[in-house]
């Protein structure tokens, strides 16, 4: 079934294109990568989609229905957004910014209930969130506030996550740390966009890959499949070697040093 489809998306700022006639689908239960260089248009895609930015031209369905026929609210019971840079509230215990998640179920007459008890109390155990439950969430690591986040957007309880560089500045022990749990969410038959800039972590987590390359979709399909030394070589301008990871297979990246 698909969760998402994106027909001819065009986009610009102040006259200036930025996307062109970009067009997917998205299964479910799957983890989708968008890889491409800097300004190649990834983070913006993923805002528009999420409907932080209008859309100009071309079409969004989630789950069949037309973005703009959503609510913000109604939309936030759909797909959950975690941005690059999410702003965390002052003194916030990651407790309640779990519970954040459940801002969206509900309203004046629909408060606290046993269900939004239940999805908190599943995105901490699944985040193993146990141990920082009581902390301030300004004063946790950097691997310790992404799995924070991740559990508010589980705890949001949606079909669709959007994640824009959520392993961004972390080392790479924390990386595979925060990867895995995204991989995890998908095994609950959630379908996960995510902007990654690392290839190598792209190739090995992700199911499927969305290349752009200044604003246009150069390559999609199975992650393995797309990251080639010849996509990666235009995408970036460089010249690569792509070895074989001796326990999977997966791709492994080594740019080549510039001779003079």
């Amino acid at each position: 079934m698909t969760v998402l489809q994106v027909r001819n998306l065009q986009f610009g700022y102040h006259q200036k294109p930025v996307l062109h006639d970009v067009s997917f689908s998205l299964p479910r239960g799957k983890l989708i990568g968008i890889v491409g260089p800097n300004g190649s248009g990834k983070s913006t895609l993923l805002k528009l989609l999420a409907g932080q930015l209008p859309l100009q031209q071309g079409e969004v369905d989630i789950q069949g229905q037309a973005l703009a026929s959503f609510s913000t609210k109604a939309l936030a019971r759909q797909l959950a957004f975690l941005p690059q840079r999410p702003v965390m509230a002052e003194g916030i215990r990651v407790e309640q910014l779990v519970q954040y998640g459940r801002h969206p179920h509900q309203g004046w007459f629909n408060q606290w209930s046993a269900e939004d008890a239940r999805q908190v109390a599943r995105a901490r155990d699944i985040m193993q969130l146990e141990p920082l439950w009581q902390r301030i969430a300004s004063s946790l690591s950097g691997g310790q506030a992404q799995r924070a986040w991740l559990g508010m957007i589980l705890a949001q309880n949606t079909d669709l996550i959007l994640l824009d560089e959520p392993t961004s500045a972390l080392d790479i022990g924390l990386q595979t740390e925060v990867m895995e749990s995204i991989r995890h969410i998908t095994t609950e038959n959630r379908t996960v966009l995510i902007v990654i800039h690392d290839l190598g972590m792209a190739a090995r987590y992700c199911d499927e890959l969305i290349a752009l390359d200044e604003g246009r979709v150069a390559a999609m399909g199975p992650a393995r499949e797309v990251i080639t030394k010849a996509l990666v070589d235009r995408l970036y301008n460089t010249n690569v070697d792509i070895l074989a990871a001796p326990d999977d297979g997966a791709p492994v990246i080594v740019p080549r040093r510039r001779t003079s």
